[in-house]
C-alpha cells in the first residue's frame, strides 16, 4: 500500500511545482505599472521628434521613429504578453522568431517592390518625348 500512496504524493508535488511555474509567468501590478509607463513613454518621445522638428532630415527622424517602435515592441511582448524563452517550453519564441521573419520578408519585398515601381514608371520629360518616334 506504501507504493500507490508515494506515487499519488509525487503526482500531487509535481503539480504543485507545475502550478506554481504558470503563476510565475503572469504579471504583477509593479510589472504593468512599469510596462505602461514605458509604453507611454515610448509613445510620446515619436510625437515630440515629429512636431518639435527636432531633426532637419525626415528620413532621421523615421529611423528613429522605427528603432523606438521595436523597443516598444519588445515592451509590449516582455511586460504585456510575458513573452520568454521559458514559457511553453520555447515555442512561443519560436513562432515569435518566424513571425518576425515573415514581416521582415514582407515589408523588404513591399519596399523593394514599391522602390522599382517608382523608378520605372516615372513619367516621361518632355526632353524625352522629342527623340521619341
Amino acid at each position: 500500500m506504501s507504493a500507490p500512496s508515494h506515487t499519488h504524493a509525487h503526482h500531487g508535488a509535481h503539480h504543485d511545482d507545475h502550478h506554481h511555474g504558470d503563476a510565475s509567468g503572469h504579471g504583477t501590478l509593479k510589472g504593468y505599472v512599469t510596462g505602461f509607463v514605458l509604453a507611454v513613454i515610448l509613445t510620446v518621445i515619436p510625437f515630440w521628434l515629429v512636431m518639435g522638428d527636432v531633426f532637419a532630415d525626415s528620413q532621421t527622424t523615421a529611423l528613429v521613429i522605427m528603432a523606438i517602435a521595436v523597443v516598444q515592441i519588445v515592451v509590449h511582448m516582455v511586460y504585456f504578453l510575458h513573452m520568454n524563452t521559458k514559457s511553453e517550453g520555447g515555442w512561443t519564441m519560436l513562432a515569435l522568431i518566424f513571425t518576425v521573419v515573415l514581416v521582415v520578408i514582407t515589408l523588404a519585398g513591399s519596399l523593394w517592390v514599391m522602390y522599382h515601381l517608382n523608378h520605372n514608371m516615372m513619367p516621361v520629360s518632355a526632353h524625352d518625348m522629342r527623340n521619341m518616334p
